[in-house]
């Protein structure tokens, strides 16, 4: 989504075609699927709407690899806080030439020094959502949580490679012709989970994904491989370079500030970590239940749960 300027009337700034009977021409469940987001992410004022035709949508004119829509909230609906009264809802449809990211790609310095540039910059975006952390509240027990100083940002949730389509795709693309260049070779894709939560989850569950192998192609179709969790100095190596492009054009920390950052930082991953390892094992026991994809969900549910056990202990 992205926040437009406006006073939500609908007036004058969009191209919007309509429907033969003059209204907007918007399919119901596009209508249901924006109301839902709306409400989620923006928070404030867009929680009181009760219904989807209470929002409203129309269809501005654009691209032919995208569908691209106008949320507003009705003249009557008072604003709540500072939330905006317009967004642009942006469907997407691009074919990229490219490939995903194997777990054996992760370790490669390069590699993981873009990510991390890659993640820098997604956590520095501003977002009119709802920038409560309420995404891991839900799973995990908050004593940990409030034990642990992590900055709350827009983050991706789930920064992790895979080839096969079978417990979840891959999320990094690595561009065609431009396997050999030194920067912008990546890109960041499938946004489903984002949401503001805390930075430690989503660098700690990106480390995780270190460990899982999703193209194994026997039962239970992934492979864990716990010594491939990031050693001490990749953690670093990344930090380094997360922190650099945090930082931008600041003035670089001193020596003792950079040492006290990397030693916050390695201690914050690793706590989250945990919970990296108790969101992903709930979230397997569900698709358990529901999925009818082949694969060893409670086998790996199980296998996060004793990663959560093990790490907790390290912790403690």
């Amino acid at each position: 989504m992205e926040a437009t300027q406006g006073d939500g009337s609908g007036s004058g700034d969009f191209a919007v075609p309509s429907s033969p009977r003059g209204s907007p021409s918007v399919p119901a469940p596009t209508r249901l699927w924006a109301f839902l987001w709306c409400r989620e992410f923006l928070g404030g004022a867009w929680r009181r709407l009760a219904a989807p035709e209470d929002l409203g949508i129309a269809p501005v004119s654009g691209g032919l690899s995208n569908l691209l829509y106008k949320c507003s909230l009705p003249d009557h609906v008072p604003s709540a806080e500072s939330e905006p009264r317009q967004v642009l809802l942006r469907i997407y449809g691009v074919i990229l030439q490219s490939r995903r990211l194997l777990t054996e790609d992760l370790p490669d310095p390069s590699i993981s020094q873009e990510i991390a540039l890659k993640m820098a910059r997604f956590h520095g975006m501003v977002m009119p959502f709802n920038k409560e952390p309420k995404w891991m509240f839900s799973t995990m027990e908050r004593a940990l949580l409030e034990a642990t100083p992590s900055p709350v940002v827009f983050c991706h949730n789930d920064v992790q490679e895979g080839e096969k389509l079978g417990v979840k795709k891959g999320n990094i693309l690595l561009l065609a012709g431009r396997e050999a260049a030194s920067s912008d070779r990546l890109m960041l894709i499938d946004f489903e989970y984002s949401s503001y939560n805390y930075r430690g989850f989503d660098i700690a569950n990106h480390f995780c994904e270190w460990v899982y192998n999703y193209s194994h192609d026997e039962w239970p179709f992934y492979k864990a491989s716990p010594e491939n969790y990031p050693n001490h100095h990749q953690q670093l190596h990344f930090i380094r370079c997360y922190l650099e492009e945090a930082m931008g054009k600041n003035a670089p920390p001193s020596s003792e500030e950079q040492e006290r950052m990397e030693a916050e930082m390695i201690l914050e991953i690793s706590r989250f970590t945990m919970a990296s390892h108790f969101f992903w094992g709930l979230w397997s026991i569900l698709q358990a239940k529901i999925s009818t994809i082949e694969f060893g969900y409670l086998e790996y549910a199980q296998c996060r749960f004793e990663a959560y056990f093990q790490q907790k202990a390290l912790c403690q």
